[in-house]
C-alpha cells in the first residue's frame, strides 16, 4: 500500500477536475489528480462536441430541404450516407478528446493517480488497494451519470444513452427518444433531419429549459410541426422483440399508438457520480438529494475541508460554470483554511435546437412575485428573420418595477446563442432596460426584434423607488 501525504487530492479529472487542479497549483505544491476512468471531458468526449457535430450534419440537410422556398431547387433526392456523417462525427471528436488529453499528459506523472477513491475520512482517500491519500484539502469533481428510469430496464443493448449515439457506425432506422429535454431536444431533431424516424416523448408537459408557460406553449406547438413530440405521454407497455423494441403508447389527447423502434434513447436527466465515494464516511451534511451541501461562492462543503465542483454538486451542468467551479475550488482547496468567494458568472443556458433556445438570468419561475415585466417580441414577422426564412421564434425578457433592471430571459428563436450572449453580458453589468436600449443596433439585424422587447418592456415599467418601493426590496439580491 502506497501512502501519499498532499495538500490537496482532487477526485476526477474532467472539465471541473483539471480545472481544480491548475487552481489548486497556484497555491499549492502537492496536488495529486485521481481518475477511475478514462481521461477526457463529458463534453469532448458525449457532450457538447459530438453533440454538435450531429447537429452541424443535419443543418446540411435542412438547408438543402429548404431551398426551394428561395426559388433554389438541387437536382435529384437528398442522399444521406450515414456511415460517412457517423465517421465525420467519430473522427472530429477523437480530434477534441486528443486536445483534452494532450493537456492531461503534460501534467507531472506524480501527480497523475489511477483508480476509484473512496473516502476513509474528511482528509483521507482510499484509491481502490494500492493508494492512501491524506489530504489538507479535497476536491469532488467526479461528473454526472444518464438516468435510467426502471421502466426502461431490461432492453439490452436496444436501450441506449447519448454516449452510445457517438459510438455508432452509421444511423439506425428509427429511434424513440424519452426525455424532450436539452439533450433529447438536440439529438432528436438531429436525428429526424437525418432520415432517422424519431419519436420524443416526456412527461408532466415539460420541454427544453423552459419554465414560462407561454414559451413551453410555443415549443412545443413549433416542434410538434417538425416531428412527433408528446410532452404528455403515457407508456403503456414496451418490450423487446428481437432487435427491436415494440411500444404502445399515447399522448394525452391522441390516441393510443404501437410502434416499433431500432432503439430507445433516454435522456431522461442525469445524476452526480458520487454512490462510490462512500461520503458517510465523511461528517458532510447531505441534501434531498444526497449531495453534498456547498457554498455557491466558495464551493465549500459546510465548513469542512472539502469542496465540491461542476456536474458533481447538481447545480448548474453546463462546461463554462464547471470550468469556473473547479478553479474556485481548487483554489481555496490551495489556500485553506484561507476561503474566497469566487467571481460567479450571470447564468446562460443555450441549446443548439432549430430554432435555438437561449436562457438567461432569472428564469420565469424564480421571480419575485409580480414585481416584475414582460418584455415579448415574437420573431414570425421579425423583418431579417423573414428574408433568412428564419421567421419561427419568441423572446420573453424580464424586468423589475421600481429599477428596470433586467432580470433574465427565455427565448426561442434565430441566433439564439448570440442574443443569449448579450443578454448575459447585460445581465452582469447589471444594467436597466433604458441603458440596454441606448446601445447601438444595426440594420436589418435579428438583434432588431431584442429591441422590440426591450420597448415593450420598457413602456410597461413602473419606475421609481415610491410607488414601485416593495418591488424593490423582493428584487434580485434582498
Amino acid at each position: 500500500m502506497k501512502e501519499l501525504n498532499v495538500d490537496v487530492a482532487i477526485i476526477g479529472a474532467g472539465t471541473a477536475g483539471m480545472g481544480a487542479y491548475r487552481g489548486a497549483k497556484r497555491h499549492a505544491k502537492k496536488v495529486v489528480l485521481i481518475e477511475g476512468g478514462v481521461y477526457g471531458t463529458t463534453c469532448a468526449r458525449v457532450g457538447c462536441m459530438p453533440s454538435k457535430l450531429l447537429i452541424s450534419a443535419a443543418e446540411a440537410v435542412h438547408a438543402i430541404e429548404q431551398a426551394p422556398e428561395f426559388g433554389i431547387f438541387p437536382e435529384g433526392r437528398i442522399r444521406i450516407d450515414g456511415a460517412k456523417v457517423m465517421h465525420r462525427v467519430k473522427s472530429e471528436r477523437d480530434r477534441f478528446v486528443g486536445f483534452v488529453l494532450e493537456s492531461v499528459a503534460n501534467f507531472p506523472v506524480e501527480d497523475k493517480i489511477v483508480g476509484y477513491a473512496t473516502f476513509v475520512d474528511d482528509h483521507t482517500l482510499q484509491v481502490e488497494d494500492h493508494t492512501r491519500i491524506t489530504a489538507n484539502a479535497i476536491v469532488i469533481a467526479t461528473g454526472s451519470s444518464p438516468v435510467i428510469p426502471p421502466v426502461l430496464q431490461g432492453l439490452g443493448d436496444r436501450l441506449i444513452i447519448n454516449d452510445d449515439v457517438f459510438e455508432w457506425d452509421t444511423l439506425p432506422e428509427s429511434v424513440a427518444v424519452f426525455g424532450p429535454g436539452v439533450i433529447g431536444l438536440e439529438i432528436g431533431q438531429a436525428l429526424h433531419r437525418l432520415g432517422v424516424r424519431v419519436s420524443l416523448l416526456g412527461r408532466g408537459g415539460f420541454i427544453g429549459p423552459f419554465t414560462d408557460p407561454a414559451l413551453k406553449e410555443y415549443s412545443t406547438r413549433l416542434f410538434r410541426n417538425e416531428f412527433c413530440l408528446i410532452t404528455e405521454a403515457n407508456l403503456i407497455a414496451i418490450e423487446r422483440q428481437g432487435k427491436r423494441v415494440r411500444m404502445v403508447y399515447q399522448g394525452k389527447h391522441c390516441e393510443e399508438r404501437e410502434e416499433y423502434f431500432d432503439y430507445i434513447l433516454a435522456a431522461t436527466g442525469r445524476q452526480p457520480n458520487l454512490d462510490r465515494l462512500h461520503l458517510e464516511n465523511t461528517t458532510l451534511e447531505l441534501n434531498s438529494r444526497n449531495v453534498p451541501v456547498y457554498d455557491h461562492f466558495t464551493m465549500q462543503c459546510g465548513n469542512s475541508s472539502i469542496f465540491i465542483a461542476g456536474d458533481a454538486n447538481h447545480d448548474l451542468p453546463l462546461l463554462h460554470e464547471a470550468a469556473d467551479e473547479g478553479r474556485i475550488a481548487g483554489e481555496n482547496a490551495g489556500k485553506f483554511p484561507d476561503i474566497r468567494s469566487g467571481h460567479r458568472t450571470s447564468p446562460l443556458g443555450i441549446v443548439f435546437c432549430d430554432p435555438q433556445i437561449a436562457t438567461v438570468g432569472m428564469r420565469y419561475d424564480q421571480l419575485p412575485g409580480d414585481c416584475f415585466v414582460t418584455g415579448i417580441v415574437s420573431f414570425e414577422d421579425q423583418g431579417r428573420s423573414r428574408v433568412m426564412l428564419k421567421n419561427k421564434g419568441l423572446l420573453h425578457l424580464y424586468a423589475e418595477h421600481g429599477t428596470g433592471i433586467f432580470m433574465g430571459a427565455e427565448m426561442i428563436g434565430p441566433r439564439a446563442e448570440n442574443i443569449g450572449h448579450l443578454l448575459a453580458w447585460a445581465h452582469q453589468q447589471k444594467l436597466t432596460i433604458p441603458q440596454m436600449l441606448d446601445m447601438p443596433f444595426y440594420h436589418p439585424v435579428v438583434e432588431e426584434g431584442l429591441r422590440t422587447a426591450l420597448r415593450d418592456a420598457n413602456s410597461k415599467l413602473k419606475m421609481g423607488p415610491v410607488s414601485a418601493k416593495r418591488c424593490i426590496d423582493c428584487g434580485p439580491g434582498a
